[in-house]
């Protein structure tokens, strides 16, 4: 993997990684909060590589999937540089006709097993997870991992 990241102004910045563009810039007063910031791409990094792995379980298991919405947040420790999280939380909302069990499955595999981005920063800090199906909590959890 390899990804080459030239300044455009100020603080925007634009990578290309295998021939596609990534745009991120900073907050006033630095940047012109113009695109996410890196760490907010980090965000979206876990956000992306779970949700795949989810849909793709989902695939797999023959589950009916009519809407998919993966929800984050980070908490970040603020009182000492780098100001790195401390916390992510990521909330899966599914509709469909999905079994039950099924979803928890997948959800855990992608939390454990399969989310190369949550493995790397579930070494940092916690992740954990809870996952709504037609509007009902069915399950929570944390990432686990192994060393």
């Amino acid at each position: 993997m390899k990804v080459s990241c030239n300044w455009v102004e100020r603080m925007k910045f634009e990578a290309v990684s295998d021939g596609h563009n990534v745009v991120m810039d900073a907050k006033s007063p630095l940047g012109n909060d113009g695109a996410p910031s890196p760490k907010s791409m980090v965000l979206v990094a876990i956000c992306g590589c779970t949700a795949m792995d989810v849909i793709a379980l989902m695939k797999k298991y023959k589950q009916e999937v009519s809407k998919f919405t993966l929800d984050s947040e980070a908490e970040m420790v603020e009182k000492k540089m780098p100001k790195i999280f401390s916390r992510v939380r990521l909330a899966y909302r599914l509709e469909g006709k999905i079994e039950k069990n099924k979803l928890i499955e997948a959800v855990r595999l992608s939390q454990s097993k399969f989310c190369s981005v949550s493995a790397m920063i579930a070494r940092v800090c916690p992740i954990e997870y809870s996952i709504y199906l037609n509007g009902e909590m069915i399950g929570e959890g944390r990432a686990n991992f192994p060393s």
